[in-house]
């Protein structure tokens, strides 16, 4: 028989390899789960035979998309629990609570997260009075969408004692009226109450995490950068991976803890089949809706405020010190301008030791103009989420004012800056779907706008580079993975556009998503 035999052959799809010369061919041809070629559809078809063939009828394939900041874990936790986001009011926050209760009686913890006091008339923040008449006999923890505040009621606040431990509270704030909490707590204040509040199964967490994978590859996103696991969950993954479960490219970022820094120290960079270790997740601060955000001038509507510094000084620079011995990445969490030069001036060290150590700012949301060019002199890798400009616009202003809002969101000049951008969804904050976030990063207003194809390279190539994952992902290259999807609708900035997904989602050359036929 004619033709070298590979495993499958793609053809009649208009294939955006991503490569340097951002070239376009028409057929593909993979084995054992790698590329062998790719090139125009007569070459392929004369050149190999394969086992399978798939027409794409025309339709674009890409690179699988990675998510290069997602909360697998917190997403699956939220699937588990109430579901708070869109609810437009405290009293239909309450409401949703006695609907849960209605519905579990047998209640032994309520766990709720999404709800954003932006979206209700006034802007204030929940208390807790209602609360405690429905539930005043078990935990209650309701957080807020960015995960930076919470809402419990007083049978937790009693339980963790939570009024003895406020003396010793760095980072944190416990929101108190007329000498006695309100039940809003915020940033490092939740560690306080934490250990007080039951949890789910891990068999309920591993099934619920398999639905998180099974909506990436709806939306073909074949990785995600998961932003901050504990010690146990790394056993969880291994398990779902060594099942055949988990399918999709994990690159995990660990919390500082001693467990973690004694896995890394004594492994090294890790990895698992599908599953990479290599990088340490910190927070400078926290988030700009809960006023947590670490800001060098007081907040334009609370000048009483210039937010929180959640992890100390000299345990982050402990830490970068560790991950350069380590062969670690250091992904910083840094909202506030505040934040990002602090982080700026620890990476710099970083820097004059190594200069290709890829460390990460995740957000970097509002930079100090003057700070910008120093993401370039210390080769700081920017981590953005476009869509987190979409859904801050309504208040962004209010907190930061006009003259500081020139350097929010500043997607353009930070791609400028470092020459690359990890692109990212930050679900379940914000949608998981990437649709969204390619329509904000194109639609910013010009001067900070991104081009369609630097927004899908952070989704690909850009999101490899930050993970040391270039030369196995990122582009449909000859000896890359053949992991791509195959999208039902040619892929768009316009605002207008129908909603998008996968027709088909390949993993090393194997469907592991396919739409179904209507």
């Amino acid at each position: 028989m004619k033709g070298e035999k590979v495993d499958l052959i793609v053809h009649n799809a208009k294939i955006h390899t991503l490569d340097l010369a951002n070239s376009v061919h028409d057929a593909v041809a993979i084995r054992n789960g790698k590329i062998i070629e790719v090139g125009p559809e007569r070459q392929i078809l004369n050149k190999y035979r394969a086992d399978e063939t798939l027409d794409a009828q025309g339709k674009e394939m890409y690179p699988g998309l990675t998510d290069a900041h997602g909360h697998m874990l917190m997403y699956a936790k939220q699937l588990l629990g109430l579901d708070l986001r869109g609810v437009r009011s405290v009293q239909e926050l309450i409401h949703r609570c006695e609907q849960y209760k209605a519905q579990h009686p047998q209640l032994q913890f309520v766990f709720g997260q999404g709800w954003d006091q932006t979206m209700w008339a006034g802007q204030q923040m929940p208390t807790n009075e209602q609360l405690n008449l429905i539930f005043p006999n078990i935990p209650v923890c309701l957080y807020r969408i960015d995960g930076h505040a919470a809402l419990i009621n007083d049978f937790l606040i009693n339980k963790s004692k939570l009024i003895d431990q406020i003396p010793e509270l760095r980072g944190g704030e416990v929101q108190m009226q007329s000498g006695k909490p309100t039940g809003l707590i915020i940033d490092n204040a939740i560690q306080l109450v934490q250990s007080f509040l039951p949890d789910y199964s891990k068999k309920e967490y591993l099934k619920s995490l398999l639905q998180v994978q099974e909506e990436c590859f709806q939306y073909g996103i074949t990785g995600v950068h998961e932003a901050g696991i504990d010690f146990q969950h790394i056993a969880w993954f291994k398990q779902l991976i060594k099942g055949g479960q988990l399918k999709l490219n994990l690159y995990a970022m660990l919390m500082d803890s001693p467990q973690n820094r004694r896995f890394a120290q004594k492994n090294g960079p890790y990895r698992y089949r599908n599953l990479s270790i290599r990088s340490f997740k910190c927070f400078a601060d926290g988030a700009l809706g809960s006023r947590g955000a670490l800001l060098k001038a007081p907040y334009h509507d609370h000048p009483q405020s210039r937010g929180l510094l959640l992890t100390e000084i000299n345990r982050m620079q402990n830490l970068a010190s560790f991950c350069l011995s380590t062969g670690y990445q250091m992904n910083t969490h840094s909202i506030g301008d505040s934040a990002n030069a602090l982080v700026l001036s620890i990476y710099k060290r970083v820097f004059e030791q190594k200069p290709d150590h890829r460390f990460r700012i995740e957000h970097a949301q509002v930079v100090d103009p003057a700070d910008f060019q120093k993401f370039a002199q210390y080769a700081v890798f920017p981590s953005v989420q476009p869509t987190h400009a979409v859904s801050d616009a309504r208040w962004a202003q209010d907190r930061i004012g006009s003259e500081r809002m020139r350097g929010a969101y500043a997607y353009r000049t930070l791609m400028n800056q470092f020459g690359m951008i990890a692109v990212g969804t930050d679900f379940p904050v914000e949608q998981i779907n990437p649709f969204l976030s390619i329509q904000a990063a194109v639609n910013r207003p010009a001067m900070e706008a991104l081009t369609l194809e630097e927004v899908l390279r952070g989704m690909t190539i850009y999101a490899a580079f930050a993970s040391f994952e270039e030369r196995r992902i990122g582009t449909l290259e000859k000896g890359k993975d053949a992991t791509f999807a195959i999208f039902e609708y040619p892929v768009s900035s316009a605002a207008s556009q129908a909603p998008n997904y996968a027709w088909r989602t390949f993993i090393k050359g194997r469907c592991v998503f396919e739409l179904e036929a209507l």
